[in-house]
């Protein structure tokens, strides 16, 4: 998996037709749903840059370049994109259901990354989690989990 996400990054190839502007992977959607979770509260802050790289950079053993080129056509995705829906559908066909909780642990991540909870963020996380088909007791575990590894442990909200 690893040789496939560094050739799809280095960009599309002419010899691979699934890679010919298809930005239906799992690398580039879990990428645009942490950069989603980062905008919702109108900036992308750089403790928020930060997460979503250490996030990535750890999740597909990405170096500091490819991680970059990741997050920038995530950006761009983002951007073209008006529904959240052909991300989660991505992540659905591409991940294991343990694999989608902790994709809604990455976004809490994201959400408590800059030290507060923007009403915007949950409703993101909420309406992703239900997309994923993780319950309400997975997200809250996982918000648990985010807020220990953001905040050492203190897990009152911002």
């Amino acid at each position: 998996m690893l040789d496939k996400l560094k050739s799809w990054l280095a960009g599309p190839s002419a010899s691979d037709p699934s890679e010919n502007g298809d930005d239906s992977t799992a690398p580039l959607a879990l990428a645009a749903m942490l950069v989603e979770a980062a905008l919702m509260d109108g900036d992308f802050k750089p403790e928020e840059r930060a997460a979503v790289t250490a996030l990535l950079q750890r999740r597909f053993d990405l170096g500091a370049n490819d991680c970059a080129r990741l997050v920038a056509r995530a950006e761009a995705a983002q951007a073209e994109s008006a529904q959240l829906y052909q991300f989660t559908r991505t992540l659905n066909d591409e991940l294991n259901h343990g694999e989608k909780v902790r994709v809604i642990e990455m976004l809490w991540s994201v959400a408590y990354a800059d030290g507060e909870l923007d009403p915007y963020e949950d409703l993101l996380i909420r309406r992703t989690a239900g997309l994923l088909h993780v319950t309400d007791r997975e997200r809250g575990e996982a918000r648990k989990r985010a807020l220990a590894q953001n905040t050492g442990g203190d897990e009152t909200p911002a």
